[in-house]
């Protein structure tokens, strides 16, 4: 990933580079351990190694600098795997490759367990709107991709003509935010890889 430089004013006359994608990586990582909401500013700029002034200057304010993290979280740790599961010519072979990659993505040792978008999003005030908005429009992008993979298996005759894609899509995506929670709660990865593999089961696989 290419390095992105910024330059704010620390003090009058100052100027400071900062790389940006360091700051948003350390910004993700706060998040992701206190959810929207509990983070303060004060963490936040300590965590990034800037001031509050800098911090405004750089992402605006605090929603737009989580959902400036949450679109970098998205492209860092799930774009790879959701293109793989689009680009699956089986369904089940997708879906029970995507679960096994969630399991990686979600035990991952370098960060924190389970899924910032789910888990950051617990703890969000009637008032941010549009943080809420974003997520749900996050969460509402990984029910569009099950359906796309759904309706691919129906053309292909590997589905049920009478899928019902919008409620098998629902409980996939259902089942991955449950994967979140329990990654969280300090569930291993295989235990997670063995959940996610149920995910076939819910395909209604058309008959031999």
């Amino acid at each position: 990933m290419a390095t992105k430089q910024s330059t704010i004013s620390t003090h009058r006359g100052r100027p400071c580079a900062f790389d940006r994608d360091a700051a948003l990586n350390a910004a993700l990582d706060v998040f992701w351990k206190r959810g929207y909401e509990p983070a303060t500013i004060s963490e936040l700029c300590a965590a990034m190694g800037i001031n509050p002034p800098s911090l405004y200057a750089a992402f605006g304010n605090k929603s737009a600098l989580f959902l400036e993290a949450a679109s970098h979280y998205e492209s860092v740790y799930w774009d790879a795997a959701w293109e793989r599961l689009g680009a699956s010519s089986s369904v089940v072979n997708g879906v029970e490759r995507f679960f096994d990659d969630a399991a990686d993505i979600l035990t991952a040792p370098a960060t924190p367990c389970g899924c910032m978008i789910v888990l950051a999003a617990v703890n969000i005030s009637d008032g941010a709107d549009d943080v809420c908005n974003t997520l749900k429009a996050l969460r509402g992008q990984g029910v569009a991709r099950f359906r796309a993979l759904l309706d691919k298996g129906i053309a292909s005759g590997e589905l049920r003509q009478d899928t019902s894609v919008g409620i098998v899509a629902e409980a996939l995506k259902t089942l991955l935010e449950g994967l979140s929670i329990r990654a969280r709660d300090g569930t291993s990865r295989q235990e997670l890889a063995n959940i996610g593999a149920q995910a076939v089961r819910m395909l209604p696989v058309a008959s031999e």
